[in-house]
């Protein structure tokens, strides 16, 4: 099969996936730029159109993973913000008397735990996109369509 994909087609089916990286730079630019090479050049190539899907797939279901992981953590940020907002006006209406109530703060360790699970996730989910999108990269150059984990598979 390898001898049947020209190095144009691993070129800009490489070009693709390094395209993802655009992200950093333009906004939405992983969108963007790999769709607009994929689409002039999917009804010619077939190793470019699998690659460019596998490309957008990845990219769309790392988005709807960072909303989810936004929906989770931004009410727990906001909530934990308010909380301590409240134990700052505590603090400055006693001036004269200082007592430190840390009762309505007990419910921070619960909290605390999850942005860090959230951050670590996050974390993850950024980690995964730089190694797998440099993986499928020097695969696509390889000539071989790499599949990525988690994706879900929006355009078959």
């Amino acid at each position: 099969m390898e001898t049947s994909i020209s190095k144009h087609e691993k070129n800009v089916s490489a070009v693709i996936h390094l395209s993802t990286f655009s992200k950093y730079f333009i906004p939405f630019g992983n969108f963007i730029i790999p769709l607009l090479i994929w689409t002039s050049n999917k009804d010619r190539l077939s190793f470019v159109d699998e690659n460019g899907k596998e490309a957008i797939n990845f990219q769309i279901s790392i988005l709807l993973y960072s909303i989810a992981l936004g929906i989770i953590v931004i009410p727990i940020v906001l909530f934990t913000a308010w909380e301590f907002v409240g134990f700052a006006d505590l603090l400055e209406h006693n001036t004269h008397e200082i007592n430190f109530n840390f009762e309505h703060l007990s419910g921070l360790g619960a909290n605390t735990l999850v942005l860090i699970v959230a951050g670590m996730a996050g974390v993850g989910l950024l980690l995964m996109d730089l190694f797998c999108t440099i993986i499928a990269t020097l695969r696509a150059n390889e000539g071989i369509v790499y599949r990525y984990p988690l994706s879900i598979k929006f355009i078959k």
